[in-house]
């Protein structure tokens, strides 16, 4: 397969410096640790991974610094799959066969990982997944993949008890993207309201590229909806959502993804208040307390980034945890001595409480699912402050 120019070039972008070459032409003493980090860095589901993205480098470049690991450099692989599940698969292929990746992060939209995690699997390629869709952990189908962010369970559970005991609706709007994603955080989030007696007046998949939702936010008006709960990481389709709601001059609450605090909605809403009460699942590590101040790792970790990349226009969660998985990876290599497969997963079933930026992980063979779910808040959308948020009304 040849490389285009664009993807040489995305390629070779590693923190490291170095290129990213097979490793046939490598001396077998000086062979760096290569690790795939495939996202969708451009097109419409691009926000997480540009947060994700910062923090990867800067992890990259933190470990080379101090000499990479037993002395062997970081390398980052890197593909843009620009969320096209096609794209990811191919970037999966070429990562593990062609450049010999001793482990993958990404990709980071779950559309992308129900494609790319059964050829991850029969490559036994040591996996980290930030997909929240269920069905994309299994210790027995995918011994390899473990997760490093919550479950869609756990997002759907925080969104759901928020929405009935806080904002007290009876009646919701649910809707996902048009991404393998957003329709099963749809479905699931359906099924879940529906078991809780919660009755949902309106659900569809809306494609997240659509100009005017105009005539979908009057179809859960006209049906009486109380809130609005949204799964998508399209900032575009989320602003539009916002501002045709205020057009209605509707006041009903918005509830849903983390991305619905992303930066860029700031850019994209017609008025500012048009931000106002939408809330979004959040977490304690990136969540100021009633002082407001920042758990101290966050904060240290914030100060120490102060100049080299922005965290306004993004969520830190997504830049902490690209933090996380790159150390994850590199601490699997330097207490096992290897970068061989077996061993860096037999190292994750391993570890329990392990304090990362993003939140505790603990894994063990039977249950890859790692983050805490007692980490897991609800905030304030628009009150974003280097990436950070403010608790959300009535959550403490």
């Amino acid at each position: 397969m040849s490389l285009s120019r664009r993807d040489f070039a995305l390629s070779a972008i590693a923190a490291s410096g170095v290129a990213t070459l097979p490793a046939q032409v490598r001396a077998a003493d000086a062979e760096p640790i290569r690790i795939g980090w495939l996202a969708a860095l451009t097109g419409p589901l691009a926000s997480p991974s540009i947060g994700f993205d910062r923090g990867v480098r800067f992890a990259t470049d933190e470990i080379n610094a101090k000499g990479g690991v037993h002395g062997r450099k970081i390398e980052l692989v890197v593909r843009d799959t620009q969320g096209d599940p096609t794209k990811a698969v191919n970037a999966t292929q070429e990562v593990i066969s062609r450049f010999k990746v001793h482990a993958i992060w990404g990709p980071t939209n779950s559309g992308e990982l129900l494609a790319t995690t059964p050829i991850m699997a029969r490559a036994k390629m040591p996996s980290l997944v930030a997909g929240v869709v269920n069905s994309l952990i299994d210790p027995v189908k995918y011994p390899n993949a473990f997760r490093v962010t919550p479950s869609n369970g756990q997002w759907d559970d925080a969104v759901r008890n928020y929405t009935m005991k806080v904002v007290k609706a009876k009646k919701v709007a649910v809707f996902g993207d048009a991404t393998g994603y957003g329709t099963a955080a749809r479905d699931d989030s359906v099924a879940g309201f529906t078991k809780a007696g919660v009755e949902v007046v309106y659900s569809a998949v809306i494609d997240p590229a659509l100009s005017d939702v105009m005539p979908e936010v009057l179809r859960m008006k006209n049906a009486g909806a109380e809130a609005i709960v949204p799964w998508t990481v399209s900032s575009g389709l989320a602003a539009r959502l916002m501002n045709a709601r205020a057009e209605l001059k509707w006041d009903v609450p918005i509830v849903g993804h983390p991305a619905l605090g992303t930066g860029e909605i700031g850019k994209l809403v017609t008025k500012p208040e048009n931000w106002e009460k939408v809330y979004i699942i959040g977490y304690k590590s990136c969540s100021f307390d009633a002082a407001g101040k920042l758990p101290p790792r966050t904060q240290t970790f914030i100060d120490s980034v102060q100049g080299k990349f922005a965290l306004a226009d993004t969520s830190l969660w997504w830049v902490v945890s690209g933090v996380d998985s790159i150390r994850l990876i590199a601490e699997a290599v330097e207490k096992t001595g290897s970068s061989d497969a077996d061993k860096i997963i037999g190292y994750w079933n391993t570890l329990t409480n392990w304090p990362g930026l993003y939140g505790t992980y603990s894994f063990s063979p039977t249950d890859h699912n790692g983050y805490h779910t007692d980490e897991i808040v609800m905030q304030r959308a628009n009150s974003a402050h280097n990436g950070a948020f403010a608790l959300a009304p009535g959550y403490a």
